[in-house]
């Protein structure tokens, strides 16, 4: 059992980027589902299904890459709340990450969302991770 499914989720991808997987399988939550909703919407990955093995649910995330050598098009993620160190940001406080070429996906009382978006609704949360 993971103690941590973002940490885990945002793990399975960097591992399968590096050695440039087409999918990745990552158990099915309500976090990872949120997740890959918002890396479908920001173009990090092609698309993204649900799947049943042995009465577990799974997500399998089509990985995107650019160019002939298939440079995956997230450079790097990286956690920034974690379960013993949160992190929590008001709306006036929210990250500009990479000068908003990159996003930070952040918790809030209105749903995960982008730090773009959780600025324009004017709510603060916490700050799951960082993405370029």
């Amino acid at each position: 059992m993971v103690t941590d499914t973002i940490s885990d989720m945002l793990t399975r991808i960097r591992n399968a980027t590096m050695v440039k997987h087409q999918i990745v399988q990552i158990p099915n939550t309500r976090m990872s589902l949120a997740i890959a909703q918002i890396f479908l919407e920001e173009g990090f990955i092609s698309n993204f299904d649900n799947y049943s093995e042995n009465s577990r649910n799974y997500l399998l995330l089509s990985l995107k890459y650019t160019g002939k050598e298939r440079k995956p098009v997230i450079a790097k993620m990286e956690r920034i709340s974690k379960p013993g160190l949160r992190v929590y940001a008001r709306a006036k406080d929210l990250p500009k990450v990479l000068d908003n070429l990159g996003i930070a996906i952040i918790s809030t009382s209105n749903g995960v969302m982008t730090n773009l978006k959780a600025k324009e609704l004017g709510v603060g949360g916490e700050i799951l991770c960082y993405i370029w």
